[in-house]
């Protein structure tokens, strides 16, 4: 059975305590003392290997984080592009529609989205105020042009993506 750290210091204070009483063998005392003291350093010293071990693990954890998320990241691009790719080979061929054996293909209209063409156009009442700073209230804007009303410096814009269901 292996003795902990903390009862090695309880051991060590106890020890020091009986320096203290008048009545023990301070050769025994000593070593003791001694024997106590050289196995807290060996704990200790093992207790800082442990830790770097453990600073090791994290360093080689956050590093693979970093390399993961770039690779996330790339796959995720080539995702997009390649998406792009087949709706504009789909709009140039005319097709709009294309049923598959595992799936099917759509271009459809997005939602309209507002386009900010002067921000120092559009009036007060459509711009929210984060602090410092005047940022247009899209959906607001999106709102009142839907329902017809002239708003200097935006305009409604329809795009299309590629649905793959």
């Amino acid at each position: 059975m292996s003795i902990k750290l903390y009862e090695l210091t309880e051991g060590y204070k106890a020890l020091w305590n009986l320096v203290d009483d008048n009545d023990s063998d301070l050769s025994m005392i000593e070593t003791a003392l001694q024997t106590v003291e050289g196995a807290i350093e060996v704990k200790a010293n093992n207790i800082i290997i442990f830790l770097k071990s453990l600073d090791a693990d994290a360093k080689a954890i956050k590093e693979e984080e970093v390399r993961l998320a770039t690779r996330r990241k790339a796959i995720e691009n080539k995702h997009s592009s390649i998406k792009q790719y087949l709706q504009a080979q789909m709009e140039l061929a005319g097709i709009e529609k294309l049923k598959g054996a595992i799936s099917t293909l759509s271009i459809q209209n997005n939602p309209p989205s507002v386009q900010i063409l002067d921000i120092d156009s559009i009036p007060g009442k459509y711009l929210t105020l984060i602090p410092e700073q005047y940022v247009p209230d899209k959906k607001r804007i999106s709102e009142a042009l839907k329902q017809g009303e002239d708003i200097p410096g935006a305009s409604l814009s329809v795009g299309r993506s590629l649905r793959i269901r």
